[in-house]
C-alpha cells in the first residue's frame, strides 16, 4: 500500500510519499509537486507511475512551512509556501530523495524525475545538476527569470545531464510561448536528447484533472509522451 514515510534531509525531516509497483522495480520516478503541496492529485499521479512498474516517490517540498495540502480554489494560500522555498532547501530535499532510492538499490541512471507547475521548474534544474536517467517538465515556470533562488532555465539549459522533455500549453498566461521557444533552442545545445512539445489549445495546469484548466486531449497526449520518455530512457536500457 502507498504510504508517507519520514526521511532525513540535511536540515529537517521530510515526508516522502511512496508508491511501490506490484513487482520489483528496475527504475524509479520522482514526482515533484505543484504549488499546492503533495495533495490527493499528486498522490494519484505517483500511484499511476507505480502502476506502470516504477518505484514512485513524491517529496513534500513544503515541509519547512507546515506541509499543507492546499486548495486549487484559493491561490492566496500558495504564496507563503512558495516564498519559503530556497535553492539550498530544494537541493537538500532532492538529495535526500535520491539517497532513499539508492538504499532501494536504484542508481541515478535508473531514476527519472517529473514535475508539474513549480515542480516542472525543479525537475528541469535537477536535470542540469544530476546524472539521472531522464526528466520531464510539465509547464514549469521561471524559464527566463528563475525562481526559488534557482537560476533561469535558459541560463543553464546547456548543462542538461540527461534526456529532458518539456510539455507546455500555448494558452498558458504565465509562460509565454516565446520563452518556451528560447528554452527549446537553449536545450538543443546541451549535447543530450531534449524535446519540447506545445499544445495549442491548452493552458497552465492542463494535465491536472482536478482543476478547471484540465484539457483532456492535451493531457492524454502529454501523459503518453511522458511514459514513453521514461520507458525509452529508463526501462529500455535496464532490459537490454
Amino acid at each position: 500500500m502507498p504510504d508517507t514515510v519520514q526521511i532525513d534531509t540535511a536540515d529537517a525531516k521530510m515526508g516522502l510519499y511512496v508508491a511501490r509497483p506490484a513487482t520489483t522495480a528496475t527504475a524509479a520516478v520522482v514526482v515533484i509537486q505543484e504549488a499546492f503541496g503533495v495533495n490527493d492529485h499528486i498522490e494519484d499521479v505517483t500511484r499511476r507511475f507505480a502502476g506502470e512498474g516504477y518505484l514512485a516517490v513524491s517529496p513534500h517540498l513544503f515541509h519547512r512551512s507546515g506541509d499543507p495540502k492546499l486548495s486549487y480554489e484559493d491561490i492566496s494560500q500558495v504564496m507563503p509556501h512558495m516564498q519559503a522555498l530556497s535553492s539550498e532547501g530544494i537541493a537538500n530535499d532532492l538529495g535526500a530523495t535520491f539517497d532513499f532510492l539508492a538504499k532501494e538499490g536504484l542508481e541515478a541512471k535508473q531514476i527519472g524525475i517529473v514535475g508539474f507547475c513549480m515542480g516542472g521548474t525543479v525537475a528541469f534544474i535537477a536535470a542540469t545538476r544530476y546524472p539521472l536517467g531522464a526528466a520531464v517538465s510539465f509547464y514549469g515556470g521561471g524559464i527566463a527569470q528563475g525562481r526559488f533562488g534557482l537560476p533561469a532555465q535558459t541560463d543553464v539549459a546547456g548543462d542538461l545531464k540527461c534526456p529532458w522533455l518539456g510539455l507546455y500549453g500555448d494558452l498558458d498566461q504565465s509562460i509565454p510561448v516565446a520563452e518556451v521557444e528560447t528554452l527549446r533552442e537553449s536545450a538543443s545545445r546541451s549535447g543530450v536528447k531534449a524535446e519540447v512539445v506545445r499544445y495549442a489549445d491548452a493552458g497552465h495546469g492542463f494535465h491536472c484533472d482536478a482543476r478547471d484548466s484540465y484539457h483532456e486531449a492535451s493531457a492524454k497526449d502529454a501523459w503518453g509522451r511522458c511514459l514513453s520518455w521514461f520507458s525509452d530512457n529508463l526501462l529500455g536500457p535496464a532490459e537490454a
